[in-house]
């Protein structure tokens, strides 16, 4: 990593880095915590956790001034990231670039602990998995940089998870919509955090590995589509639950105290069916995190109106994506079509104009994406 950020200082460029903690230093730090409690409070777990990116910087910053390109190591607060009081999922507010500007005025290459801010506390904050990401591209739209490049463990973006699909191309570019998407359905490649500011600020992101020196993928506004692609990737997402509430009162009003009082705890709610019950009633069936799951229902319980309330913890959620389906029919059809084919059943669907999501059985879901693949991709 030291090699490739030399050789992009030395063609003359001011270069910021970015960097998160090592392997599976967060985990570990995680455990360490389980071991002493599990119910650590907030603060003190982003206490804890900044510590790996710390590390990092320290010894990138190391590695570079020994192979004689000068740097220096900022913590987030440092680097002038301040964001709100959210532990462990804060939101960045702004980044004060002065003290960068003032370094890379030195010719120094400047390496930034990711995932990490400070709140107006002055407490240390996390940004929440995926959060260097975030961090980098906030600082490419603060800077007005050129570019934000993420180096990772693949070669770009790919038409769905290569480890698991074979056949999988890599994109030269995708636009930041179909890259929110993929990002958001389960697509590990960004985090989808990191893509929204990216579209917001008009940052021009470039996916590429660190281990093989060839072009990646250029995540931009719009794309030259010279293969005419109505699918862009085939994204699984297993850290899904499926909540069920049966009788609810069918009356004005109801859907917004449940789903007022579900952001009230922050919880984010993706698929939603509302369907006629009994008894002048109506069911209502939504998906979220597997890791929001438990507080969902235990805070509906405590509404009194909702005794009947399940968590199915056994579904994945696999989608496609694609800006060509908005002109094209027969996409949906072809994927259901394939999911058919495999004996796999569909428990809920739900659409936009450049994605379809379906919840599957989760021990089906590699199987559903390699057989959607094969007919919308690989076989297009």
């Amino acid at each position: 990593m030291a090699r490739i950020v030399a050789n992009t200082h030395n063609q003359g460029n001011d270069v910021v880095v970015v960097v998160s903690a090592q392997g599976d230093t967060t985990d570990d730090l995680i455990a360490k915590a389980a071991e002493i409690t599990h119910d650590a409070s907030s603060r003190e777990m982003d206490q804890l956790l900044a510590t790996g990116e710390q590390i990092s910087i320290a010894l990138l910053a190391m590695a570079l001034n020994a192979i004689g390109c000068h740097a220096i190591s900022l913590t987030g607060w440092q680097a002038g990231f301040h964001t709100d009081r959210a532990y462990t999922k804060a939101r960045i507010r702004r980044v004060d670039t002065e003290r960068i500007e003032s370094e890379l005025e030195r010719n120094r290459v400047v390496v930034v602990a990711g995932f990490q801010g400070l709140n107006k506390l002055d407490d240390l904050t996390t940004l929440g998995r995926g959060g260097s990401d975030t961090s980098a591209v906030a600082i490419a739209a603060a800077l007005h940089a050129d570019r934000c490049q993420i180096f990772t463990d693949v070669e770009g973006v790919y038409t769905a998870d290569p480890r698991k699909v074979p056949n999988a191309r890599k994109l030269d570019e995708i636009t930041f919509d179909e890259m929110l998407e993929l990002a958001s359905l389960g697509a590990q490649v960004l985090n989808n955090r990191s893509v929204e500011l990216a579209k917001k600020y008009n940052v021009e992101l470039e996916v590429l590995s660190s281990l093989n020196p060839i072009p990646g993928t250029v995540v931009k506004e719009v794309t030259n589509d010279m293969e005419g692609m109505l699918i862009k990737g085939v994204a699984k997402d297993t850290d899904v639950s499926v909540i069920s509430l049966q009788d609810v009162p069918d009356v004005p009003g109801m859907s917004f105290k449940i789903f007022g009082l579900l952001a009230q705890k922050n919880i984010n709610v993706d698929i939603i069916l509302q369907s006629t019950g009994r008894n002048g009633n109506k069911d209502v069936i939504f998906t979220c995190a597997q890791g929001d799951a438990e507080l969902a229902a235990r805070t509906l319980r405590e509404l009194g109106h909702y005794s009947h309330v399940q968590v199915d913890n056994s579904c994945a959620k696999v989608s496609i994506v694609g800006a060509g389906m908005q002109s094209h029919s027969g996409v949906a059809s072809s994927m259901f079509e394939a999911l058919s084919n495999n004996d796999i059943n569909i428990k809920m669907i739900s659409t936009s104009e450049i994605k379809i999501s379906v919840i599957i059985e989760k021990k089906d879901a590699d199987l559903a994406v390699r057989a959607i693949h094969d007919m919308l991709v690989h076989g297009a």
